[in-house]
């Protein structure tokens, strides 16, 4: 992983001392709120509904152990013990005081991290596929990259008031499992026909008010030229986005307004202009970053079958619903899930966090991913400690064998936490888990990604759920709307509305009749949640989700 380096630190250092001053002064009365409010959001600070919010960067998903072990001390000792790892592969604390968010920042730079641009109206953390540098089927490992677009957009000058936030993603595999497509900017490595490493770009994506699938604007560029072609997108979206609607001004609509080929043809102009002054990745550059992403020293190992005879029936469904195929013969890729049944997804105990530290540097050479739907990773474990693992997770509630079913799903804070959100989540993550608390009935469900949202900013992406659920506001009362069919990878899709939104009470219940179709009408038991809705349309489900309330009319 990368490692900061003087310049790196002295200026996190700097940025600290800056921010210290700029809370001081405005607890004095010095800066009013509309002054220090950018200042803030640009240090990841946000007002929610009952505290501060402080959204700490996890750069593309990547911790070392004693990273891991300061974001518990931070829980610990400045909030309420726990932290929300969200769906940026960030990590946010819900509870801090505002006279101590400049220690916590200076408790984060002694161990290479701070909370810069995680939120504001600026280039924000650049995410990546949570089994990059291991997936057996990925091309390149886009990490490199994403370090270096880190590099660049931090505090670059012309892209610091953009017209509304800014994301992207980073993708080298088959399989996209960073969402690129509903990203304002979606990076997939290529090759071309001569071999030579590029990217595809895709503009223009995004979920909240107006979801949108990204477009494809170059089927091939050069990997030198990356910065250079981000900087005339970035350019022509700085030059023309709107800053008159917030709820316009995202790229999507951008790109909506002047259409694929008029935005393609002026980030292409502007391009050409400026190549001769614009940044260009030397090879050297590129290896040298490369070069932090270095596979571990792993050890020759050959492939085992860890469900061999005498293991428990426990370990037997964790390692088939939590682990995954590694690139490396003799070692297996680990999904620590945060979906514990009766407890908030995504949120994770200080205690724990030590823990999982303290077991990343006895069987994953000290290293913790943060997934896009809120689960951590253990990337390279050997077969032959599987067991041993397993073993030591399961008494932590860091074991639960539910990765890829029902109840592993994305949830935002909602109601609890956040000032926009119009209905709570967290509450309706319990209702869900008690309705589904048989493992047996998710297992032959097969793969089901429930993402739910407190509002239509969709952090929740419900958009792209399979099955997605929204909260909404009618007249003061909590009411959930649905969607089925949408995916967020392989066919994207946004999900379609079913039909009236559904009361808080009832939503664990309407589910369970969505799934009662899908198990009575699937093709054969190998046929998906996802395939089924496809090949039926969302009419059979409507109809039975309201059958009862046209029966009781």
């Amino acid at each position: 992983m990368y490692r900061y380096d003087e310049f790196d630190r002295t200026f996190l250092a700097e940025r600290v001392a800056e921010f210290r001053e700029q809370t001081r002064r405005f607890l004095a009365g010095e800066l009013s709120e509309d002054e220090f409010r950018p200042l803030r959001l640009r240090n990841g600070l946000y007002i929610q509904t009952h505290a501060p919010m402080l959204r700490v960067a996890i750069p593309y998903g990547l911790l070392d152990s004693r990273q891991l072990r300061m974001l518990a001390h931070i829980a610990r000792r400045y909030d309420r013990g726990y932290g929300h790892f969200s769906t940026r592969q960030n990590i946010q604390y819900n509870w801090p005081k505002l006279a101590e968010v400049p220690d916590i920042l200076a408790d984060l730079a002694t161990v290479d991290m701070h909370a810069i641009q995680t939120s504001g109206n600026c280039i924000r953390n650049v995410t990546a596929d949570h089994l990059a540098g291991v997936a057996p089927d990925e091309l390149e490992d886009p990490r490199p990259w994403c370090e270096l677009i880190r590099q660049w957009s931090t505090l670059h000058p012309e892209f610091y008031y953009l017209p509304r936030k800014f994301k992207i993603a980073v993708t080298g595999a088959a399989t996209d499992r960073a969402a690129s497509e509903v990203h304002d900017i979606g990076l997939h490595l290529v090759r071309g026909a001569d071999g030579i490493g590029g990217f595809e770009v895709l503009v223009g994506g995004g979920l909240g008010r107006m979801p949108i699938i990204g477009k494809q604007i170059r089927s091939f560029l050069p990997q030198q030229e990356l910065l250079a072609y981000l900087e005339a997108i970035l350019r022509v979206y700085n030059r023309h986005g709107r800053r008159d609607n917030i709820h316009r001004a995202r790229i999507k609509v951008l790109v909506k307004a002047l259409g694929v080929p008029e935005f393609t043809r002026q980030v292409e102009a502007e391009y050409s202009a400026s190549r001769a002054s614009a940044p260009r990745l030397e090879t050297a550059q590129i290896e040298r970053m490369r070069a932090f992403f270095a596979p571990p020293a792993y050890r020759s190992l050959a492939d085992e079958d860890p469900t061999r005879a005498g293991v428990s029936a426990a370990f037997i469904a964790w390692y088939r619903h939590n682990t995954r195929a590694h690139k490396v013969s003799g070692y297996r890729v680990v999904l620590v899930s945060l979906k514990k049944h009766g407890e908030p997804p995504g949120d994770m105990f200080d205690p724990q966090m030590d823990a999982l530290a303290d077991l990343a540097d006895r069987y994953s050479f000290g290293q913790i991913r943060v997934t896009h739907d809120q689960n951590l990773v253990l990337a390279d474990v050997a077969q032959t400690e599987l067991a041993a693992l397993h073993a030591a997770l399961e008494p932590l509630g860091l074991a639960t064998p539910n990765i890829g079913t029902l109840t592993d799903m994305i949830c935002c804070p909602g109601l609890d936490f956040c000032s926009l959100a119009n209905a709570g989540s967290i509450d309706v993550a319990r209702q869900i888990h008690e309705q589904f608390s048989d493992f047996d009935y998710l297992y032959d469900l097969g793969e089901v990604q429930l993402k739910m949202s407190g509002c239509m900013n969709a952090c929740g992406h419900h958009h792209v759920g399979h099955i997605g659920i929204l909260g909404v506001d009618k007249r003061g009362e909590e009411w959930y709307q649905i969607t089925l069919g949408g995916s967020a990878s392989g066919q994207v899709a946004l999900g379609e509305v079913i039909g009236p939104s559904v009361a808080k009470d009832r939503v664990a219940a309407t589910i369970a009749r969505i799934l009662d179709v899908y198990i009575e009408r699937r093709d054969n038991s190998d046929e998906s949640f996802l395939q089924t809705v496809r090949r039926l349309g969302v009419a059979p489900f409507r109809e039975r989700v309201y059958a009862a309330d046209t029966a009781a009319a």
